[in-house]
């Protein structure tokens, strides 16, 4: 039962990472505080633009790996409580 609460636990950890790290590598909608008041792009709205190619993937990508994350820490948590 050990080698399963292990595996869980370096499933966690390894789609932490990479939630992490495709958190880190959007690009954000709008840059600094200038971009937060609306000097972002010049438009109204703050910077707003829509998500394309490589991009929209990753954004994606990343509420994936977020869902993944919640379901193994959940299956962890269930799994060390029957398991004793």
């Amino acid at each position: 039962m050990d080698k399963i609460r292990n595996a869980f636990v370096i499933l966690e950890v390894v789609i932490g990472v990479l939630l992490i790290a495709g958190i880190l590598i959007q690009t954000p909608k709008a840059t600094g505080l200038g971009g937060t008041i609306g000097g972002g792009d010049g438009g109204l709205g703050g910077g707003y633009r829509t998500r394309r190619g490589l991009e929209r993937q990753i954004y994606y990508s990343s509420w994936v790996l977020a869902f993944a994350f919640f379901i193994v820490s959940v299956a962890n948590i269930w799994f060390s409580s029957h398991t004793g």
